[in-house]
């Protein structure tokens, strides 16, 4: 049997396909490894975490304890539903421009306390009023002239003092907490001697009554909301106005 002999061209024609095929081979593989980096780039661009910065806020420190300061600038762990800026009060007027929440700094700091000790019971401090400008306080006395509901403006409301606040306790995550009635309700249920009320409520108006009051509040008996700081009703009425932007 003869054998088959290749030309010498043959074979290098086919050596030379190899290393073509060869090349393209690796030349692909090279393409298909660089779009998996190409998508695995997209993928690590696309989750890539921006950092935010923290908000700054002022210091109490060398306030002198008497000065009128926003609440705001000292801490973003409070909720607020500031009800005599809408008309949704017993009133059922609007008295302020604007809604802030304005106390002295030592009721501010006080305030700062009690939140703190909230916030290990999973709740925060809700505001529906904090300092209010004696020329606001004759406004409600115009629309109620009634001292059992408004304080006479000659003789001023520890609000007009800076050392006042309505307060109710939220969820951190601004959910409500039951209390026995809503604010500004004048009647028996809003009383803290009322104890003709689910347990749940009693525990609720408890907490915040015990808290305030270990941070050197006290309360109105008529009035679960109401607390005053300790000392403030010895502060002169003030008018101080904020600006709304």
């Amino acid at each position: 049997m003869k054998k088959t002999i290749l030309p010498k061209i043959t074979i290098s024609l086919l050596l030379l396909n190899l290393i073509i095929l060869g090349c393209k081979t690796e030349a692909s593989k090279k393409e298909t490894v660089s779009i998996e980096n190409e998508e695995k780039k997209l993928v690590n661009d696309s989750v890539k975490i921006v950092s935010v910065a923290k908000p700054m806020f002022k210091s109490l420190e060398g306030v002198a304890d008497t000065t009128f300061v926003r609440l705001a600038d000292y801490s973003d762990g409070f909720a607020y539903d500031l009800r005599y800026a809408t008309d949704n009060n017993f009133l059922k007027e609007q008295v302020y421009d604007c809604g802030e929440c304005y106390t002295r700094a030592k009721t501010v700091k006080a305030l700062l306390k009690a939140n703190e000790e909230f916030k290990r019971h999973g709740v925060k401090i809700k505001f529906y009023d904090c300092y209010r400008p004696n020329s606001v306080q004759y406004k409600m006395w115009k629309i109620v002239p009634n001292p059992q509901y408004v304080a006479n403006p000659v003789k001023g409301s520890i609000h007009n003092k800076g050392g006042a606040v309505d307060i109710t306790l939220v969820t951190l995550d601004g959910k409500e907490v039951k209390m026995p009635s809503d604010f500004d309700f004048f009647g028996k249920r809003a009383y803290h001697d009322n104890f003709d009320l689910p347990q749940e409520i009693l525990d609720n108006r408890k907490l915040l009554k015990e808290t305030m009051e270990k941070y050197g509040f006290w309360s109105t008996r008529t009035e679960w909301w109401h607390y005053n700081l300790q000392g403030a009703s010895h502060d002169p009425i003030a008018n101080f106005k904020w600006d709304c932007e």
